[in-house]
């Protein structure tokens, strides 16, 4: 874990945690570092940054001051406005761009945001360069073998220019558009769009492609991402299917990186059944590379158990989409992904996208000419409770002998039946416990004895 950064961007409350002076810093840094490497190279023109945002209202403050610090240092700042995290990586890649930035929280509430970087090949960038950033933002940064105080300021016709580059979102538009084999015409498609990144973008999609979308919390005021709506709060689109009689819908995050669908029946398909739904869509068809579908340490027994009746392996790898990318760039694989709806497609991506994950299921639907419900039905998912407690320090939790002592005496009870799972928030100063067993109420028990050890020995907030 970084000093400012973890696994999905330096993040936090927006002028407290995260501040506009940060944000500056890290602009300043990234404009002098990307044009150096360029000058070095012998190549004499600015560093070129592409930067999106969500829909907080902080994102327009940290926008500006990240673009301050760019031009200052001498690189020109692409704005794409509001769009999509996994639009920046795609417009990074594709245009070449020297790196990408979005800023967004995700899931996070509207007062917390954040800032993650993207290298130009459209991934998360490399632990290398963001520990370089760390450096400056602490005053101590050494760079190409010598200490460096202050980054130089770009003078005359050397300081950077803003460019608009809404273009660049319309691309990323077609290039979805351009992803639909088949016609969605006769299908009624509900939407939610989290009043964040995909409120103007999910739309058009589906309805180039024939569908008729209805859509909820699409009307973003700068307070209201994630609120009561999108994949975190599902119920809302849950309702809107099963009353309006639609054939299926899907829920994003604020910056759309994730995806989550809701069946004809107004039933949760969460990101494991994705993983089941289009693995074995590919398996069919002879497109399941290495016969691997990458998941997490979070992903449910009964996918494992389906994915078992079926022939298809599995790996697991850390929470954290960064880290199933990680792993299949290193082993080749086509399709993974996380419980909460990141699900990558390698072919087509080189992060979680929601919107093109929503696409996908949508293939299989119209290519198996059947129902959602149908395809996610031989995944018998186990009853799994996850309990969140704030913590004033995660480390000292998780090493702590007695709290290890209450894991081991729950894994003792669970035998092969189920597990536990003891983790750190990525993000947040949160300790997870995950449970899962056959019995909700044994899930419920065992999570609470570990809980209850943590407040007994003193580190909940």
């Amino acid at each position: 874990m970084g000093r400012y950064f973890g696994t999905d961007g330096f993040r936090g409350e927006a002028n407290k945690t995260l501040t506009a002076e940060h944000a500056y810093k890290v602009g300043r840094f990234l404009g002098y570092y990307f044009g150096e490497l360029k000058r070095r190279k012998g190549d004499d023109t600015p560093a070129r940054i592409v930067i999106g945002k969500d829909t907080r209202r902080s994102s327009y403050m940290f926008e500006y001051t990240l673009i301050a610090g760019l031009v200052a240092s001498g690189a020109d700042a692409y704005m794409l406005h509001v769009t999509t995290t996994p639009s920046v990586a795609y417009v990074t890649r594709v245009d070449d761009f020297d790196c990408g930035i979005m800023i967004s929280a995700s899931h996070n509430p509207y007062y917390d945001n954040g800032i993650k970087l993207i290298s130009n090949s459209g991934e998360k960038m490399d632990e290398k360069t963001i520990s370089l950033v760390e450096d400056y933002l602490d005053g101590k940064l050494e760079l190409f073998g010598e200490e460096i105080k202050e980054i130089p300021y770009a003078l005359r016709e050397k300081i950077g220019k803003t460019i608009d580059y809404a273009s660049g979102r319309n691309r990323y538009i077609g290039y979805l558009i351009s992803l639909g084999m088949y016609s969605f015409k006769g299908k009624n498609v509900g939407l939610d769009c989290a009043n964040g990144c995909a409120w103007n973008i999910a739309k058009s999609v589906f309805e180039a492609l024939g569908a008729k979308v209805t859509v909820i919390n699409a009307q973003p005021n700068g307070f209201n991402v994630n609120k009561d709506a999108g994949s975190t709060h599902i119920e809302g689109l849950c309702r809107l299917v099963k009353e309006q009689g639609l054939d299926v819908g899907f829920a994003y995050d604020g910056d759309a990186d994730r995806c989550l669908c809701v069946d004809e029946n107004g039933e949760v398909v969460d990101g494991d059944k994705i993983l089941y739904i289009y693995g074995r869509y590919m398996k069919e068809r002879g497109k399941l590379l290495t016969n691997t579908v990458v998941t997490t340490i979070m992903s449910n027994l009964g996918l494992y158990k389906a994915f078992d009746e079926i022939g298809i392996e599995y790996a697991k790898t850390a929470v954290g989409d960064k880290y199933v990318y990680e792993y299949m760039q290193q082993h080749g694989c086509r399709i993974g992904g996380e419980q909460s709806g990141h699900i990558i497609f390698s072919k087509y991506a080189t992060t979680g996208d929601g919107i093109l994950t929503s696409l996908k299921v949508m293939e299989v639907i119209m290519a198996k000419k059947t129902t959602l419900s149908e395809l996610a039905a031989p995944v018998k998912i186990y009853p799994q409770v996850v309990v969140n407690v704030k913590v004033s320090d995660k480390e000292t939790v998780r090493e702590d002998a007695d709290v290890q002592e209450a894991v081991r005496q729950a894994e003792k009870v669970l035998g092969q039946d189920g597990r536990i799972l003891v983790r750190e928030s990525g993000t947040e100063p949160v300790i997870r416990i995950m449970v899962e067993a056959k019995d909700k109420k044994i899930c419920e028990d065992l999570a609470g004895l570990v809980v209850k050890k943590i407040q007994e020995k003193g580190f909940t907030e």
